[in-house]
């Protein structure tokens, strides 16, 4: 199955060449934007190097850029013309709620490796504390006695109990 047969988006080929770049370059954090074309060129998922890669790296896949129409959280701008890939928890534009990473049947079977490898090594699930529910229901009960002296407030509460 090539790219072309199974309609490769646009912005899931520009997560592969940044996935891949951040694969063979462990040791760094971000990639230009130059970077990732190439990447995308040499890889040459679809057979030719489409115009909109360029497009997709710079703006439509970037979490904290305002979306131009795209909306897909896919990279994340570290500086000017500089990329990384999202990880949930970045800051992300307000009104930029798209995908992360490619479905897994959307993209060819060769780069699913590419999906594991960001689920388990580069940006796994942040388990939910422990301590979550605690920290939501801070201050849930301030407005009990918000007329009430808190004294009083106790002793109503405890009237009868003996």
């Amino acid at each position: 199955m090539n790219a072309a047969s199974i309609n490769l988006k646009v912005a899931d080929e520009t997560w592969i060449a940044a996935a891949m770049l951040h694969r063979g370059h462990p040791d760094r954090s971000d990639f230009s934007v130059e970077e990732i074309v190439e990447q995308a060129r040499t890889e040459n998922i679809f057979g030719h190097l489409r115009p909109g890669v360029y497009v997709h790296a710079n703006t439509h896949c970037v979490a904290n850029r305002a979306p131009n129409p795209g909306a897909y959280r896919m990279l994340y701008e570290t500086a000017p013309g500089r990329r990384r890939l999202f990880r949930e928890g970045d800051e992300a534009h307000p009104k930029r709620r798209g995908k992360v990473t490619p479905e897994r049947d959307e993209i060819p079977e060769p780069y699913h490796y590419l999906l594991d490898w960001y689920e388990t090594e580069y940006a796994p699930a942040v388990p939910k504390n422990r301590f979550a529910a605690l920290y939501e229901a801070f201050g849930s009960g301030r407005d009990l006695w918000k007329d009430e002296d808190p004294d009083a407030y106790v002793r109503r509460l405890r009237e009868g109990w003996e």
